[in-house]
This record gives structure tokens, C-alpha cells and sequence, in this order.
């Protein structure tokens, strides 16, 4: 056998060799869409998760002997270094500002804190540690604007969880909005954690805004059962005993 036709050969084995590399680094981060005969690069499996977090003056009361925004900053510094690296969370908060001097401010009084990202724990719990209870709970201006503003642009499923202690007082209601939204969009699930309400209107509208998303109802009532239901919500952990609401 000639020189050259030993060198056809070799050429020939390695592109064969190199071709099944190829495909097989395509086959696992890509689809074919076969109406347009093309690869399609996989969306990632990221999840997104926004926190929506009431720091209205309520937020102030005890609860067992401690006030529940304390009781809330100590559950979310155990549970934040414990996120799946997989979830890219954000922070948006209400009720932390009320300028008397403006009126209607306290139901605009809603703000992104900290963007959904990877690795955003630490900067979630120095947020949530610097801010002050002190206004009203405008849910559903909150819902709004997390559904137009911080998920714009964002593919896939979207996951809010609501931890409020009180219902909307803002003269909307959180039920009618998420009704609405749901004959446009249903790529939005919302959690409810109801934060020692005991008003059974409130309860059955953030009942209804949890449950018309698909998503779910916790209440607690004790330090135990805000943990148990956050790392429910957030598949962290079973091995805190709470009480789930699913009806």
C-alpha cells in the first residue's frame, strides 16, 4: 500500500471519528425542528423565582413573643444559603416605604431589590435585613409589576412566592388580577405563605391568587411552619413540621 493511500485512509478515520463527536455533543444541547431542518440550541434548565415580601407596618407585631419581620429575617438567613443552584432568585418587597406627604405613594410602594440571578442568597439577606416595615400591602400593584416588569423577556416557567401578613388594603384585589391574567398567560405560578391571617376574606383571596395559578396555599402561624412552608415551596427540605393548606 502506497504512502499516500495510507494517508487517504488515516484522513478519512479521523473525520468519521470527529463526525460522531460532533453529533454527540449536538444530540445532548440541542433539538432538531424538523419544519425548518436546523438545530435548536435547548433552553436552560434554570429556574426563576421572585420573592415577593411584605415589609408592611403590620410586619412589627408579635407573634410569640417576637415580631414577625424578625422571625421572617431569621427563616430566610437559615433558608437562602440553601437554594438549588439550579433556581436564578430575585427579591421584590412592599409596604418598606410611606411618604405621607404624597398621597396614594403607600400603593405604589413596591420595588425590585435584588434581579433573579444564580447565586443571589447573600445579597437577598443583606437587602432584606436593611429595610424597615413601615407602609401598606399593595399586592396586587406588587403582582403587576413583577409580571410586566421583572419577568419581561424572561422564557419558560416563572415562579412568585408571596409571603404576606395581611390582605391587599390597596382598594385592589390580587384574585381578579391573577383571573384576568390567566386567559393571556399561564406561564406564571404563585405561592402564597398567609403569615398569621386569621381575616377570612384576606385568606380566600390569597387562596384564590395561589390556586388559580396552579401554584400553592401554606399558612403559618408559628416560626416552624414559615420555614416548613418556604422550603416546600422551595423543594428544599422535609424536616420541618408546618401546616400546608392545598383546599
Amino acid at each position: 500500500m502506497s504512502y499516500v493511500l495510507q494517508r487517504k485512509i488515516l484522513l478519512v478515520f479521523i473525520l468519521i471519528i470527529f463526525s460522531g463527536l460532533v453529533n454527540t455533543c449536538i444530540s445532548k444541547n440541542t433539538s432538531i425542528d424538523a419544519a425548518k431542518n436546523c438545530y435548536v440550541q435547548k433552553q436552560g434548565q434554570d429556574e426563576f423565582v421572585l420573592f415577593i415580601v411584605d415589609f408592611s407596618n403590620s410586619m412589627t407585631e408579635k407573634l410569640h413573643g417576637t415580631k414577625k419581620i424578625n422571625m421572617l429575617l431569621d427563616t430566610m438567613q437559615e433558608l437562602l444559603p440553601k437554594l438549588p443552584e439550579n433556581i436564578r432568585v430575585g427579591l421584590r418587597v412592599y409596604g418598606h416605604k410611606n411618604n405621607l406627604l404624597i398621597p396614594g405613594s403607600g400603593c405604589k410602594a413596591s420595588s425590585l431589590i435584588v434581579p433573579m440571578s444564580k447565586g443571589s442568597s447573600a445579597a437577598i439577606q443583606q437587602a432584606l435585613f436593611s429595610l424597615k416595615p413601615t407602609g401598606l400591602t399593595p399586592i396586587t400593584y406588587s403582582l403587576k409589576q413583577a409580571v410586566n416588569c421583572d419577568f419581561a423577556g424572561i422564557p419558560g416557567k416563572k415562579r412568585i412566592i408571596l409571603l404576606t401578613d395581611g390582605g391587599e388594603n390597596c382598594d385592589e384585589s390580587p384574585c381578579d388580577y391573577v383571573m384576568e391574567l390567566q386567559k393571556t398567560r399561564q406561564d406564571i405560578y404563585i405561592d402564597v405563605i398567609a403569615f398569621n391571617i386569621y381575616d377570612q376574606d384576606a385568606n380566600n383571596q390569597l387562596k384564590c391568587t395561589a390556586l388559580v395559578t396552579s401554584g400553592k396555599f401554606y399558612s403559618a402561624n408559628t416560626a416552624a411552619e414559615l420555614m416548613k412552608s418556604l422550603s416546600n415551596s422551595l423543594n428544599i427540605s422535609k424536616e420541618v413540621q408546618g401546616m400546608i393548606l392545598t383546599h
